[in-house]
């Protein structure tokens, strides 16, 4: 790619992610060009350089009113060059254009609330502090000048008096560097809170978590969401606050000492130029090879980590299994994969590191080859060879940043790609379910998944509830039993979540990312207090019928309906154990104050497990729950979850597999004794009992609806 279309590319991924803090979307919806939020930054810039330039102002007029002998001793020269100013069109200049960047703050006044002026008002402090410094710095380069000139003439006393000015700049400068060190990570830290939180709201929102972890994780290219709200978000804000920071302050320097380089020699101050223009562009040529071996050094850490998170979360699985040297193997592949980028990188990373010292060390000797002719024909003072490295190195280093700072503007860049990819990947997301027309998104009570309303409304609801309330023993067959065709080809899924029951009206089921069909023109109702039993051989599809009913999955053609938020649960055959403590637990996704502790106890013993109310009569207790419960205790603890929230429809995966049969028909007997509607997957005969409708799946599209009563598992060849 083109080096300079590259950079336009990154620097729009770059004011994507940045410009959102300080300059928010307006009413339509548009975040506004980026030259928008370069004008404010520089308005920014003019506003703080004529604060700068008042407070001067008010500081050599107190310091000359109230104590005229300290100004004299360690302001020498200062109110004239401030004077000069004010006397001069610099004064006037300088204070206009103050005047036009407040008021253009002022212009986008209404984008710069709820907060969004305290960035700017820190931002304006901090430069406000560089200004201050690379003014006392400019002093300094005269200060080194006259004590050179001093030891030259043996002025013991102006050698002293030029010493204690120096002493007064450091008392000065040192709390000034203290507090710019305390700002710039501070407004990092409220950046990076800001901007975590806004990613992680809409990683949860729309099912984007969901989307981008796919059960086939090669298909999805954003790898580790994980890593880049938390670690990738940290290093960005900071670092991107960082370089703006130094970009800001290199300017500075670059015009304060340019000028004093140009009044020392202007042959020198071009040479200047001429060396650091070449120096970058050969720094950045070589150093292109970075910006991709960063990047994919983030990604195979991120996956060596995540490798050792899956043995700690899996270590009694793995232990049963004697599966240790298999996970070692696995560990050591990954690491194996960041070693030998990371061997990659540090050749290239000492390549850049050569070219940096070289054009460091030679820059140190090229102020003496232009200065020593002239002060050799006594056209200058020897005091000019120290200023003149002053203001060289100050201007070298301003001019030079990039090739000082390639290596982490590099892992920079790598940074910025692959946060504003995650950022792109959600927010189109959220533009697909939006052109879907779907609701709102909103947290639902689907265990360990939030739910989301869908569009649409079910046009054969009738049809489809008279089909599921025929007389027992009259069968309705999918395409493989005669039945009539769906919905017309190209038909739109979609979803209605404000229906009385589920119904599923002419629906096609494809999981998503194949062509595989699994269900083909199914129609069928589950209303109020019936229970629908879902049988098939492993792999037919089972399990994507409830993803499809609790609108995991879209239809590929026909609607589903189903019930409001909040009255539809789903218990999977491994139950969402939340990072949490025994009440959280049992009351997820409902506030944990919702329920009193009373009920709580209740709802345990009734699924059969009171040893918990003995073993941890303190319910908030916090427990590695995973862990420390069987799969079944998981089961009946997903059951008394279930009880509390007490929605009108469950959908229920195999959700009784690991218990005994006495326990799984305590816990069936549950759910008839309070209404509820369920849709369940099994595999046990003794389910039979507890539905009065099956739906057998053979996972070709062909399906069958049966009356439950004299149904057998074992079907004639």
């Amino acid at each position: 790619m083109n080096p300079l279309k590259a950079l336009r590319e990154q620097l729009a991924k770059l004011q994507r992610l940045a410009q959102p803090y300080f300059l928010p979307l307006d009413a339509q919806g548009q975040g506004g060009s980026g030259g928008q939020f370069l004008l404010l930054i520089l308005a920014l810039v003019a506003v703080v350089v004529g604060l700068t330039l008042l407070l001067l102002t008010l500081a050599v007029g107190l310091s000359g009113a109230l104590i005229p002998e300290l100004q004299a001793r360690f302001l020498p020269g200062v109110p004239k060059q401030v004077a000069a100013l004010w006397q001069g069109p610099a004064g006037v200049v300088v204070m206009a254009l103050a005047a036009a960047g407040a008021a253009v703050f002022w212009w986008f006044r209404g984008r710069l609330r709820q907060g969004r002026w305290l960035p700017w008002l820190l931002l304006g402090v901090i430069i406000l502090l560089i200004l201050v410094i690379n003014g006392i710095n400019v002093g300094i380069s005269f200060i080194a000048r006259n004590v050179d000139n001093t030891l030259v003439a043996y002025d013991q006393e102006g050698f002293w008096k030029t010493v204690g000015i120096y002493a007064f700049c450091l008392v000065l400068a040192l709390p000034i560097r203290a507090i710019q060190s305390y700002l710039i990570p501070k407004l990092g830290l409220l950046w990076r809170q800001w901007l975590s939180s806004r990613l992680l709201n809409r990683y949860m929102s729309n099912r984007a978590y969901y989307e981008l972890n796919p059960n086939d994780e090669s298909l999805e290219e954003i790898d580790n969401p994980d890593q880049r709200i938390s670690q990738d978000t940290a290093s960005f804000t900071a670092t991107s606050l960082s370089v703006t920071v130094e970009i800001i302050s290199a300017l500075l320097t670059f015009f304060s000492f340019i000028i004093v380089l140009w009044s020392i020699n202007s042959t020198l101050a071009l040479w200047l130029l001429v060396y650091s223009v070449a120096g970058t562009a050969l720094v950045v040529f070589a150093s292109r090879k970075l910006v991709n071996l960063n990047y994919h050094q983030l990604k195979l850490e991120a996956d060596f980590r995540y490798g050792l998170v899956h043995i700690r979360d899996n270590a009694e699985s793995i232990a049963f299994y004697r599966g240790e040297q298999q996970e070692a193997r696995e560990g050591e592949r990954r690491l194996d994969g960041a070693i030998r980028n990371y061997n990659r990188l540090i050749v290239w990373e000492a390549l850049i590191n050569v070219i940096q010292r070289s054009y460091d060390y030679f820059s140190r000797f090229l102020p003496w080859l232009v200065i020593a002719p002239i002060y050799f024909a006594k056209q200058v003072d020897f005091g000019v060879f120290g200023q003149a490295s002053i203001a060289f190195s100050q201007v070298l280093y301003s001019v030079s940043y990039i090739v000082n700072n390639i290596d982490r503007l590099a892992a920079f860049s790598a940074s910025i790609s692959r946060l504003e990819g995650f950022q792109s990947k959600v927010d189109s997301i959220a533009e697909r379910q939006l052109g879907q027309g779907a609701e709102a998104p909103s947290l639902g009570l689907v265990e360990g998944v939030p739910t989301e309303a869908g569009i649409g409304a079910g046009s054969g609801a009738a049809a489809a509830e008279q089909r599921l309330a025929q007389p027992a023993g009259l069968a309705a067959a999918g395409p493989a039993g005669g039945a009539q065709s769906g919905s017309p080809a190209g038909s739109l899924a979609g979803y209605d979540a404000s229906s009385e029951a589920i119904v599923v009206d002419h629906v096609d089921l494809i999981p998503p990312r194949t062509d595989r069909t699994l269900i083909k023109d199914l129609s069928l109702s589950v209303g109020a207090n019936q229970r629908l039993l879902v049988v098939g051989p492993s792999g037919c599809g089972k399990t994507s019928f409830l993803r499809l009913v609790s609108g995991l999955w879209p239809a590929a053609a026909g609607r589903v309906s189903r019930p409001p938020l909040g009255e539809l649960m789903f218990i999977p055959q491994k139950p969402y154990m939340l990072l949490g403590s025994l009440r959280e637990q049992l009351c997820y996704p409902q506030p944990p104050d919702r329920f009193g502790d009373d009920q709580l106890r209740h709802v345990l013993e009734q699924v059969r497990l009171p040893e918990l109310v003995h073993r941890y009569p303190d319910l908030d207790i916090k427990q590695d729950w995973p862990r420390l419960l069987s799969l079944g205790e998981q089961q009946r603890l997903a059951f008394a979850r279930l009880l509390l929230n007490a929605p009108r429809f469950v959908v229920l995966d195999e959700a009784t597999s690991a218990l005994d049969v006495t326990t799984e028909k305590l816990l069936y007997g549950l759910l008839v004794q309070r209404e509820m509607a369920f849709v369940s997957v099994g595999h046990r005969p003794t389910l039979i009992d507890y539905h009065d409708t099956v739906l057998e799946l053979d996972g070709t599209g062909a399906w069958r609806l049966l009356p439950a009563a004299g149904y057998s598992f074992v079907r004639p060849t």
